[in-house]
């Protein structure tokens, strides 16, 4: 008897961590296809603007081979760079890092985006 109480407990932690698993997956999806439709629907902008700052995230993940093969790691970088407008206000934008490399803090110019997505900045 106590066994069947257990294995029907299993069986329902199993199915609510399977769910939450599921719906975290299917909240980020929305909240990336959200951002993506906000982006594509704000208007183009330029404004002046400086480099105020930039900052890159790394993040390491690393994978066993399991017992007759070696694990293998793997990194990779986010770069961001903080401009700051005429009137005070700050905005963080994501990029690549060739657009990262090519922007030094202080820059000053004209800065084109739309919504959070960068698309470009041209030095004065």
């Amino acid at each position: 008897m106590n066994m069947m109480i257990g294995f029907g407990l299993f069986e329902v932690m199993f199915f609510l961590v399977f769910a939450l698993v599921i719906g975290v997956f299917i909240f980020g999806m929305v909240r990336g296809i959200s951002q993506w439709n906000k982006n594509n629907n704000a208007p183009r902008l330029t404004v002046e603007a400086t480099v105020v700052a930039k900052r890159a995230d790394v993040s390491h993940r690393h994978h066993s081979g399991g017992p007759d093969h070696m694990g293998h790691s793997h990194s990779s970088t986010s770069y961001y760079v903080t401009f700051q407008v005429a009137s005070g206000d700050r905005m963080e934008l994501h990029m690549s890092g060739q657009q990262y490399g090519m922007l030094i803090e202080g820059d000053r110019g004209d800065l084109s985006f739309q919504g959070t997505r960068y698309l470009g900045f041209v030095r004065k």
